[in-house]
Formats: structure tokens, sequence, C-alpha cells
């Protein structure tokens, strides 16, 4: 690991506390429940505690890790999907981590194998959405389990639990969180009408194209954040 940069430190600590409570305002969670981490340009790992009420948290309490684990500042019990994180970022180039026990996509992983293509925005997470199979919340299984899942894609499902999303950075991914639990209603709702049309595969590689080509979405050429 590189030397720590404590201003990152203290905005990645403020970042963590800011976006729980939002998951909270945005039913994306409960309580404690879920959990949110950010990668450190030095390597090692802030995430959030295990059992801290989101808005009760405060900044200090979050926990900084090394990239294997190694406990580096840990001021309250570190959070039980810590295994989970550190797998995705040692398999991915993922600046921050959000799993969210969001309704929707808790009640569809409970009957689908996967979230299939109802809108092209389905696009921003890589592609229809991969439904992991059922394995114990904290295990290093669950850690394997959503790796796979995530093979190609920037979320996946996990049956009877929750979901994960990753992105450069924290607002990335926890927009792509967003739009996962979006898309799960906007799929039960096209459900409870009668049966989806869902996009192909070429459908989906149609908007690719297209979005790359304009860089829809992204912010003019002087405003884009350089990828590391």
């Amino acid at each position: 690991m590189h030397p720590r940069d404590p201003a990152e430190l203290s905005a990645g600590r403020e970042q963590l506390v800011s976006y729980s409570r939002r998951m909270l305002d945005d039913g994306l969670a409960i309580g404690s429940a879920g959990n949110m981490s950010v990668r450190l340009g030095g390597g090692s790992v802030l995430i959030t505690p295990s059992g801290v009420p989101y808005l009760a948290m405060r900044p200090e309490q979050v926990c900084e890790i090394g990239p294997d684990g190694t406990p580096i500042s840990v001021p309250a019990a570190v959070s039980t999907e810590t295994p989970m994180h550190l797998a995705i970022y040692a398999a991915t180039s993922a600046g921050a981590v959000v799993h969210t026990h969001s309704p929707e996509v808790i009640a569809l992983s409970a009957v689908l194998d996967e979230l299939p293509a109802i809108h092209y925005a389905i696009t921003g997470l890589g592609g229809p959405v991969r439904v992991a199979p059922y394995t114990r919340f904290g295990s290093d299984g669950l850690a394997s389990a959503a790796v796979l899942a995530l093979r190609s894609r920037q979320a996946a499902i996990l049956r009877n639990h929750g979901a994960v999303c990753y992105g450069r950075t924290l607002p990335e991914a926890y927009e792509r969180a967003l739009l996962l639990e979006w898309l799960a209603r906007t799929y039960r709702l096209a459900r409870a009408l009668g049966e989806p049309r869902i996009l192909t595969d070429a459908q989906l590689a149609e908007v690719t194209a297209e979005t790359r080509r304009i860089h829809y979405g992204e912010p003019p050429p002087g405003q884009r954040e350089t990828s590391t």
C-alpha cells in the first residue's frame, strides 16, 4: 500500500456516512442493514461498521482495513460483509461498493434467477442482472457467489438477501443501486399487467454502442474525470 492521505481519509468517512443515511431515505435499507465501502488511493478500504444504525453513525466509526482485511483503524466492529467487499475489489477495478437490502430486489430474488432487460437502462449495469444462489451472510461463499454473478456486470442480486453494486466512485455505485431497484420495480409492475416484452441482446448492444458514441450520461469533455 501507498502512504495514506489524511484529507482523503476524512472525505471518505464523511461520504460513507452521508450515503448511508441517504440509503435509508431512498428505501434501500432499514436500520443498520446493508453496508458500503470505498477504496482509497493508497490501497486501503474504508467500510461502514457493523450494527451501527445509520442515523447514529459518525465518521470516526467508519473502519479502515487493508486489502487483505488487516485492521488499520477499527474503532467499531467491521462490517460482517467485509469478505464480499474485499473479494469484489480483488476481482474488479471498483472504487466503491454498495450493498443494499432493497425490497423490490429482494422480492425478485425469491422468484427469479435473473432480472431481464425490461428497459434499456439496464445496459448501465452491464446487462441482465444475475441472481446469485443463496449463501449465508458474511461468508466466504457469499463473497465468491457475488463475484461470479458480477462477471461482466456492475450489479448482482443476492437471493433472499439484497443486492451489491460497484462503481469507480461511491456516487456511481450508489446510483447503480438506485437504478437496480427501479428496474426491479418496473419489471414487477410489467408482470402484474401481463407478459413483459424483453429487449434482445442485439437491441441492448445497439444501445451500448450509441451510448458510447455520444458519451450519453457523461459530463462535458472538460469536466470528465480521468479513470485510474
